[in-house]
């Protein structure tokens, strides 16, 4: 898809029209982490959640029925597979698909794929540190969260969550997007300069690990953490083991780069930024997700175009592990495409007959459940 160039550099009033017409209003004194609440009006009582409907009450239960159970355990893939250019590869059978488990092959009883709702969790870092109000920073993470908003289906599940000293939850869950955009407009003024990135991804992961289907994260951030209680290792670990693929934007390109062609990017500070991207990328490719860093605003749409495609023309496996141990250990996936009568990899062409290069995106393994578990 092409998209019209647009100004690199905008003025004064273009930028104050198109915050008006995009982006939050900027009336108020609230903060991400501190909203602020009328002192007369009292706060009102979350209302119970509705339970999930049963065929039988507590009173009715029904005797004498058959009860069954397994100790058996079905582990689920969820496998993109995009050419150079970040397009889904289509119409790949389920003999094309070899999957591993700590290098042991494994046979795949479950395959599925087809465009699917999605249910995804924004995860927005807005903190005092890089976004100061109207500066560079901010304006860049107003557009990208809008600008995915904008792109979702009406039955896609969106969940908006911002951190700086800690997260917090904006909007559950919900396909309604006045909800959304509400929620968006509480992206005004940054609290804390912390901006902890391990604690509100494992956080996040952990609220997501209820949820079936089609799931994914997109991580709007600058990858830095300042003052996490989890270690890097730990969070590692912990999104691994939770199997969410995410998606990371990086903020700040266009700002790094100028100021290393001015000499202002050195020594340490420059060393944070590169760790801050390697992160980023590490996350995202052992989840199975994409890392993605735009120097420009105008990348926002394509990107998002790739991720949308990405999780909606994924190939999902299911398999019964050879390995039925239930230890609690880690276990290693590893997905590859081969040729069911040669059992070589794949080789794909195009329309014009050239090899076509293609990468797969898939999770880097699962936590096997415990015995008590």
């Amino acid at each position: 898809m092409k998209y019209l160039p647009v100004l690199a550099v905008l003025s004064a009033c273009s930028l104050g029209f198109v915050l008006l017409a995009q982006g939050p209003n900027d009336t108020g004194s609230e903060t991400v982490a501190r909203p602020k609440k009328k002192a007369d009006a009292p706060t009102p009582a979350e209302p119970d959640q509705p339970k999930i409907p049963s065929q039988y009450n507590k009173k009715e239960q029904p005797v004498n029925i058959p009860t069954f159970s397994t100790d058996a355990t079905t582990v689920t893939v969820d496998v993109s597979v995009l050419d150079s250019k970040g397009h889904p590869i289509p119409k790949l059978g389920k003999e094309y698909f070899r999957v591993l488990e700590d290098n042991v092959p494994q046979q795949v009883t479950g395959y599925t794929v087809g465009e699917a709702p999605m249910t995804i969790c924004m995860v927005v870092e807005f903190s005092n540190r890089f976004q100061q109000v109207y500066g560079e920073t901010w304006y860049q993470t107003i557009q990208a969260a809008y600008t995915f908003a904008q792109m979702l289906k009406p039955e896609d599940y969106l969940a908006i969550i911002a951190y700086d000293l800690k997260p917090e939850v904006l909007s559950d869950f919900t396909t309604d997007r006045a909800e959304t955009y509400d929620a968006l407009q509480r992206l005004r003024f940054p609290g804390f300069s912390e901006s902890n990135l391990y604690d509100a991804l494992t956080e996040t992961i952990d609220r997501m690990q209820g949820i079936e289907g089609r799931k994914a994260i997109l991580l709007i951030s600058s990858g830095v953490d300042t003052f996490s209680k989890q270690t890097f290792d730990k969070a590692r670990r912990a999104i691994q083991e939770g199997g969410v693929p995410i998606y990371s934007v990086g903020l700040m390109q266009s700002l790094r780069d100028r100021m290393e062609a001015s000499g202002r990017l050195q020594g340490a500070s420059e060393l944070t930024y590169l760790q801050a991207d390697s992160q980023l990328k590490t996350f995202s490719t052992e989840t199975g997700g994409m890392a993605f860093f735009p120097h420009f605003i105008t990348e926002l749409p394509s990107i998002y175009q790739t991720v949308s495609q990405s999780l909606r023309s994924q190939y999902v496996l299911s398999y019964n592990p050879s390995n039925q141990v239930h230890d609690g250990k880690f276990r290693k996936i590893k997905v590859d495409l081969i040729d069911p009568k040669t059992n070589q990899p794949l080789k794909i062409v195009d329309e014009k007959q050239k090899p076509l290069k293609y990468s797969i995106m898939a999770k880097a393994g699962y936590k096997a459940p415990r015995a008590i578990e």
